[in-house]
């Protein structure tokens, strides 16, 4: 049996978008201001790493507790 480690596909803003159930425009926006999960920039694409958003997500309920 292989020791092959399944890789995640990483995010488009927009299964982002749809993860947080947030517009589109909003998560440019967060971008341009430097709130949000962690997105990387790939040739001309944004994309994100599932595990980044979920800890921002996770984040966000640590500091309103």
């Amino acid at each position: 049996m292989s020791d092959v480690r399944r890789i995640e596909p990483l995010w488009t803003i927009e299964q982002v978008a749809e993860y947080l159930q947030i517009p589109v425009k909003t998560l440019y926006q967060w971008r341009h201001t430097g709130y949000g999960p962690c997105g990387r920039r790939i040739g001309r694409y944004v994309r994100y790493r599932a595990e980044d958003v979920r800890a921002w997500v996770d984040s966000l309920s640590e500091r309103s507790a």
